[in-house]
């Protein structure tokens, strides 16, 4: 029986006791002792004495670069330690952890936590597209539900207050799917549109999968799948194989992380925020390491400033 690998804090500190350490770790796992250009892809690479300005210097295109370049990490001028143990906070932290907390743990300034944090998020997006494979696609047995994220209108400022009602006013939709035994994928939706949520269904779930909902009125229709749906308006939460209490589950993970870890979730950034929680849900299984080679894998081709995060 093989048992999955978690590793401590003391652990870590072990693997990466400098600066030096991490930097030959992240080049190793980019190129694996064959270093590439990533500006020309040439192989002709020379290095730097002292590593300035950088470590590297092709031959070919004349230009320097890093471990870095091409990725998130380009302009940041944290050291790569620092880096890894916010990807290593991240990910060991099951509802998140917040910039404040980051800040403390790491020596450096709230606001380059968050931004830290945010650069994190965006390499592990999933951006939905309708051009997705079947080969991509859940299937088998799934069930879906919709859910609102924010804060409650009678805890609101009197100036912030829409006065449309209670409920879901005001709130963001974050729809999702979950399949049976297996992964998790959710996404901010505008609305909660029979367009809308089949369009997602659609994207997502393989024509002829099993699909499990709650009896609400736009998920009637579904004829390209086999659907089975729970009323409960009426108490109904399990009628044989049809529940959708493990999205609910999922659900509650995100709210707990919402309300107790970063206590809100602006609409500009609720992409990241919920796709934080959907990676670190569909990762569970991992390795530790194997979890942090990943996602600086997934930061290649990635970029993004603080200003387009703050704009």
């Amino acid at each position: 029986m093989n048992i999955m690998k978690i590793v401590s804090i003391y652990d870590f500190f072990q693997k990466f006791p400098d600066e030096e350490a991490a930097r030959l770790y992240l080049e190793k796992k980019r190129w694996n002792n064959s270093i590439v250009c990533p500006h020309c892809g040439s192989h002709k690479v020379s290095e730097c004495k002292n590593n300035k300005p950088m470590p590297y210097r092709c031959k070919e295109c004349r230009k320097h670069f890093s471990v870095r370049t091409g990725t998130v990490l380009e302009e940041s001028r944290l050291p790569l330690k620092k880096w890894l143990l916010a990807i290593y906070m991240m990910t060991s932290s099951r509802k998140g952890i917040p910039s404040t907390q980051m800040a403390k743990e790491l020596g450096i300034t709230q606001k380059s936590a968050w931004f830290l944090a945010q650069r994190i998020r965006e390499a592990w997006l999933n951006k939905q597209t309708e051009e997705s494979s079947d080969s991509d696609k859940l299937d088998g047995e799934v069930e879906v539900d919709e859910t609102f994220i924010g804060g409650k209108e009678s805890n609101k400022h009197s100036k912030k207050k829409l006065r449309q009602g209670r409920g879901s006013v005001g709130k963001a939709v974050v729809i999702g799917i979950k399949q049976r035994n297996g992964e998790v994928v959710v996404k901010h939706a505008p609305d909660v549109t029979a367009k809308t949520l089949h369009g997602f269904i659609e994207d997502n779930v393989v024509v002829g999968a099993t699909v499990y909902t709650d009896d609400f009125k736009s998920y009637h229709g579904l004829n390209k799948y086999n659907h089975l749906s729970v009323n409960h308006s009426v108490g109904e939460y399990v009628n044989q194989k049809a529940y959708t209490n493990g999205i609910e589950s999922f659900w509650a993970l995100l709210k707990r992380g919402y309300y107790g870890i970063y206590h809100f979730m602006s609409s500009k950034h609720l992409e990241r925020y919920i796709q934080e929680f959907a990676f670190r849900h569909n990762t569970a299984s991992w390795e530790t390491m194997n979890f942090i080679d990943r996602t600086f894998e997934m930061m290649y081709g990635k970029h993004i400033s603080y200003k387009e995060l703050t704009n």
